[in-house]
């Protein structure tokens, strides 16, 4: 298994030109992946201001449909400050996915390393938490809280979701945290997704997914796409493209709503074991 170690990326601004290879959003592929690395640099370099000012951290500012107060208390309580202020996800994918013992995890797009510390937790020492993310000074931050909370059984991964360095069938489940809507190339992080993931292995994440009833244009109207609206894709797409990299027991219950049209949903789908 690799052991590099760096961090993952963050919610994205939208443009409606940009294509993806399930939906449509605004401006060339690299300029929105740009778009999303500085986003969530500046949000991971807050935070990291934060924890070295006198008089506390400074708010990230993030809708309330978004962030640390989707977790339990008992779990933010577990973690460090600065993993919790970093948190800029739609749901909780650790308790979605049901991890187990032993078991080992990847975190798409891992961030300040909530989800990857949490995960830790869960599988225990005889298991392994990786986080992937593209972003520097995400990267820095989460391994900045993994040595805080003490926690052997994690490794940070600096790469794009879209190409996982990690070899194929070595992972149990994978999670992610409303950053699959930040892509723009689905398809490719569903069929790395698959090549990952042990046959009986699963995925179980959270992400913001749309109506059917609206267009790829009428999702950059509502919110933009680092933000993780304009490249949600729609609920029939979401199981269209998990289907066709070779998903099965594809499930998607959306949980609230984080625009108009727009829910955050958790997304669960299988492996399956003949594959």
């Amino acid at each position: 298994m690799p052991d590099e170690t760096t961090t993952r990326p963050t919610h994205p601004t939208p443009d409606p030109t940009a294509e993806t290879t399930t939906g449509t959003t605004t401006g060339t592929p690299t300029d929105l992946r740009e778009t999303v690395r500085q986003r969530y640099a500046a949000a991971a370099l807050r935070v990291t201001a934060g924890s070295t000012a006198c008089c506390g951290p400074e708010p990230v500012e993030v809708d309330d449909r978004f962030g640390a107060h989707l977790y339990d208390a008992d779990d933010r309580d577990a973690l460090p400050a600065e993993a919790v202020a970093a948190s800029l996800g739609c749901g909780n994918p650790t308790a979605v996915a049901e991890l187990r013992e032993g078991e080992r995890v990847l975190d798409l797009g891992s961030g300040g390393g909530i989800d990857v510390l949490l995960s830790a937790r869960r599988v225990g020492p005889a298991g392994k938490a990786y986080g992937l993310d593209m972003t520097d000074e995400m990267l820095a931050l989460a391994l900045a809280n993994a040595k805080k909370a003490g926690a052997a059984n994690v490794e940070f991964l600096k790469g794009t979701i879209e190409s996982i360095p990690l070899p194929a069938g070595t992972i149990d489940v994978v999670i992610s945290n409303c950053v699959i809507n930040l892509s723009t190339d689905k398809s490719a992080v569903f069929a790395e997704t698959f090549r990952v993931l042990r046959p009986g292995g699963r995925l179980g994440v959270s992400d913001i997914v749309a109506e059917d009833t609206l267009s790829p244009a009428r999702r950059a109207e509502l919110g933009d796409h680092a933000g993780c609206v304009a490249g949600a894709l729609s609920f029939t797409e979401y199981r269209e493209g998990l289907a066709a990299a070779g998903f099965t027991g594809i499930e998607i219950t959306p949980t609230h709503e984080a625009a108009n049209g727009m829910h955050s949903a958790i997304v669960r789908a299988v492996k399956p074991s003949a594959a």
